[in-house]
């Protein structure tokens, strides 16, 4: 998987109010409306960041395995899997939101998506360490969550994988613990959201 080198990546605003579809930007199922519930903390990832986000990526995933730790909307997930990815799991404890998810999964007949009604620090804390070569970390903001969630994704993501991570503020590497030994090789803000990708540092 290739190398992306530090940069910043311009700031894209979302729309207010709680939207009750998303739509996949791009691959199989491009401009396919999924429907979401309007439920309380859900905050799908808006159109113009998952943009960013996979171009930074590379647009397609072919082959490659991804978690989406805190699917909620399963915006991440489902991008994904239309990009390409061989497997998706997606983790949501809330039993409205993981059911939305299951019905989207069906509509899509998306066999490479497996759906985990779980707590995700604890999923994510029995798979095997080096599992997927994207991971998508997006915690609630409110719930002081990031923390405990990078130390049970770091391990998860292979050697030349990426991490993504939305915040509510910007990510200081040094103020985790987790991140010792990685870089944030693209960032941005959209609004009150910070979201960045993360790839181990090249010792080379």
């Amino acid at each position: 998987m290739p190398r992306l080198a530090p940069s910043r990546a311009a700031g894209a605003s979302s729309k207010s109010g709680k939207p009750h579809a998303i739509r996949i930007i791009g691959g199989d199922w491009k401009r396919t409306p999924l429907p979401v519930l309007d439920l309380d903390g859900l905050r799908p990832t808006p159109d113009r960041v998952r943009e960013t986000l996979f171009n930074w990526l590379g647009q397609r995933l072919d082959g490659q395995h991804c978690l989406d730790l805190f699917a909620g909307s399963g915006a991440l997930g489902f991008e994904a899997a239309s990009r390409g990815a061989a497997r998706v799991l997606m983790v949501e404890r809330n039993a409205r939101a993981a059911g939305q998810l299951r019905a989207n999964q069906q509509r899509l007949d998306a066999r490479m998506i497996e759906i985990a009604e779980a707590d995700g620090l604890r999923l994510a804390a029995s798979l095997a360490p080096g599992s997927f070569d994207v991971v998508f970390l997006d915690p609630p903001f409110d719930a002081d969550l990031l923390g405990k969630a990078l130390a049970v994704s770091v391990p998860l993501v292979r050697a030349d994988g990426f991490l993504y991570v939305e915040a509510g503020e910007a990510l200081e590497l040094a103020s985790q613990a987790p991140l010792e030994g990685w870089e944030i090789v693209r960032d941005g803000k959209a609004g009150a959201v910070h979201f960045h990708l993360l790839q181990r540092e090249n010792k080379e």
